[in-house]
């Protein structure tokens, strides 16, 4: 039984403040209209982050729903990983940490971890493998928040791809010797020739934030190798996700035909009409993310809260989840929900 990992409890946190199609469409000043950015990019609104709306804050007022979700005492978790990103409210403070005082688990210690939008997934595997390798451990919360949208420039054509980056929070607490919602195999594939093709270009050591760029530093998200990074993921992508997948699905005793709901973040439109005709799958199999656009790493716990409350995701379902994240990483996870 304690090779038997199992989702006890889900929480999401989502800014009450959004910005719609309209309002992207103004920002890139008529290159895209807002007609484009609905059907093309799959965008029909985001949420944007609220004056208090912190990515560590975020982190933690998910982290207390799943908290709620699972009813148990915070002193109960042992382990938090933070996938939260690096741009919040403090740099070089760790945000695990913060969550940790934030919900009171006080028994508990905390790591950040980081792998872009693939770190819920990542994360999980981590979590399922300490689970099982260390008998102190018996329950992982696995938080954090995004907002990356933050550093968008609407006007750089390049950067249609991160249009929809959104703000929000996830939280998932994993508890071993469950008879239920198990996570099964995992698989990752990372390709470093892409590391620095996408990235925040001012404000770390090789580029400071100066006198003389400060106006355009907090707006420098970019692609800084745009055509080698889309030529190599048009080369590999496609394919290193199905690997994914397959692998996943090969540690989980499980193939393609068995996968009955599709986890995934939001992409465009076509991609995601594309990945479910490659799987096999119909749009009732799925939620696409186009009121939520993409929360980053938020986006795999957002869909499986969506799932289950709209009757997708029920007892017997096998959940494929997966991650894609600059730098390059691509993941995929199967959960078989309900009874073991």
């Amino acid at each position: 039984m304690k090779e038997n990992i199992g989702i006890l409890g889900l929480g999401i946190y989502i800014p009450k403040t959004v910005m719609t199609a309209a309002e992207i469409a103004e920002k890139t000043n008529g290159v895209w209209t807002e007609a484009a950015i609905q059907e093309k990019l799959g965008i029909l609104q985001k949420p944007i982050p609220g004056p208090l709306d912190g990515t560590q804050e975020m982190g933690a007022l998910a982290s207390i729903e799943a908290i709620k979700n699972a009813n148990i005492d915070p002193k109960e978790i042992d382990v938090i990983l933070c996938f939260g990103e690096e741009w919040k409210e403090f740099p070089l403070t760790t945000s695990a940490l913060y969550i940790q005082d934030r919900i009171g688990a006080t028994n508990a210690w905390g790591v950040d971890v980081q792998n872009r939008c693939c770190t819920s997934v990542t994360a999980m595997k981590m979590a399922k493998d300490m689970l099982i390798a260390d008998e102190s451990i018996s329950t992982v919360l696995i938080c954090g928040g995004y907002r990356n949208g933050d550093f968008v420039d609407y006007t750089d054509k390049n950067m249609s791809m991160m249009y929809n980056l959104a703000a929000g929070g996830g939280a998932l607490i994993l508890r071993k010797g469950m008879d239920r919602n198990l996570l099964l195999g995992s698989h990752l594939i990372s390709d470093g020739s892409l590391a620095r093709t996408a990235g925040v270009e001012i404000g770390g050591t090789a580029n400071p934030i100066t006198c003389e760029n400060l106006n355009v530093a907090f707006k420098s998200l970019r692609l800084m190798d745009p055509e080698r990074m889309k030529n190599r993921l048009n080369e590999v992508s496609g394919a290193n996700w199905m690997t994914c997948i397959d692998k996943a699905l090969e540690k989980s005793k499980l193939t393609k035909q068995d996968i009955t709901y599709l986890d995934i973040l939001h992409i465009k439109r076509s991609g995601h009409l594309g990945m479910l005709h490659d799987l096999g799958l119909n749009e009732d199999q799925t939620v696409y993310l186009e009121n939520y656009g993409h929360m980053g790493q938020v986006d795999q716990i957002l869909s499986l809260v969506l799932g289950l409350e709209s009757g997708k995701v029920k007892d017997g379902t096998i959940v494929c989840m997966i991650a894609a994240g600059i730098g390059y990483v691509w993941a995929a996870n199967i959960v078989k929900w309900g009874q073991a």
